[in-house]
């Protein structure tokens, strides 16, 4: 029988349709496989045709500028422009704002052909590690209170290009999404002076079944009421409220638990499309008790028509304990 499921952190219901039991053979999503196909502004050689890096990792000593392991870049067609003031306005009922912020590319590689999955674990490190330095530049800009990091893999996925990147985008506004969590985390804190993410990882770890993999400092499980298939979230053990390096060791263990997710993810779902997102404290409330930092990680499976949108529900075909038990039956 269907199961109505409640998200424990946003209150978010969701259909579990147990009769529509799907294992991960049964799902058509396009193979996202990567090839070369003509010209890719963001190979080695073409860093003319991106907008003046931001930041790169290059050999030591190198000027070359063909010759990085990772560039971060300006994006071309930028959703926000960093230039121009804050101005905040009315019409009627209606409020507006500027467009200010910043988008940003993260190239997480020169090789074309490279997915986070099969690059270098010290490769996915320097990713995370990007991602940090952009957070503490961008915070240090008064106009901006939070910034999203994202990965579109594949075109279905919303990826325009297939070269491996990632995306963030700066706003001077905190997302609705991320305003939800926060909020629920905070009233979850204020009754029980706990942290409502720390409980959930406190009875994962002791009931297993929804634990995808684990390490010392980090654990990936599939959350309780799942919006999609293979849902999979990405936590630090201990509490943690905003995104940092471990104190001593840096983002080596994160790095271990993302690409064995991703591992798991490829080989049991034939290199699916996907989305990831970090959700981290804006940057007027960094330290905190209540809320803790993670990534949500979505392969694109099933497609979202009218009953989702007209509701606010998801319907999930695949129960997640089903889904971590395929996970973790996947040889890496």
């Amino acid at each position: 029988m269907p199961e109505l499921r409640k998200d424990p952190v946003v209150g978010r219901w969701v259909i579990i349709s147990i009769e529509r039991g799907k294992r991960p053979s049964d799902f058509a999503s396009p193979s996202h496989k990567r090839r070369v196909s003509g010209f890719c502004p963001f190979c080695p050689g073409n860093e003319y045709t991106t907008p003046a890096e931001i930041m790169a990792i290059r050999p030591e000593g190198s000027d070359d500028p063909a010759k990085w392991s990772l560039r971060v870049v300006p994006n071309k067609f930028p959703a926000l422009q960093i230039d121009g003031e804050l101005e905040k306005l009315g019409e009627g009922i209606f409020d507006k704002m500027s467009g200010v912020g910043a988008h940003e590319v993260i190239i997480e590689s020169p090789d074309h052909l490279s997915s986070l999955t099969n690059l270098p674990r010290k490769d996915v490190e320097n990713v995370l590690w990007a991602y940090h330095q952009r957070l503490m530049d961008l915070k240090n800009d008064p106009r901006l209170k939070y910034v999203l990091i994202f990965k579109n893999e594949g075109e279905a996925a919303g990826a325009s290009l297939e070269h491996t990147h990632s995306q963030l985008i700066a706003l001077p506004i905190v997302p609705k999404l991320v305003k939800e969590e926060l909020t629920s985390s905070r009233n979850y804190y204020d009754m029980k002076e706990r942290c409502i993410f720390c409980d959930i990882i406190n009875q994962e770890l002791q009931d297993g079944k929804r634990v995808v993999c684990e390490n010392e400092n980090y654990v990936a499980i599939a959350p309780y009421a799942p919006r999609a298939p293979f849902e999979t979230w990405i936590l630090p053990k201990r509490h943690e409220s905003h995104y940092k390096p471990l104190e001593n060791g840096g983002f080596s263990s994160l790095a271990e638990v993302l690409q064995r997710v991703l591992k798991q993810i490829d080989k049991l779902l034939d290199v699916p499309p996907y989305n990831y997102m970090i959700h981290t404290s804006p940057f007027n409330d960094e330290e905190n008790e209540y809320y803790h930092w993670h990534i949500e990680l979505m392969p694109k499976l099933t497609k979202i028509a009218g009953f989702e949108w007209g509701s606010g529900f998801y319907i999930n075909p695949t129960p997640p304990e089903e889904a971590a038990r395929y996970m973790r039956e996947v040889e890496i």
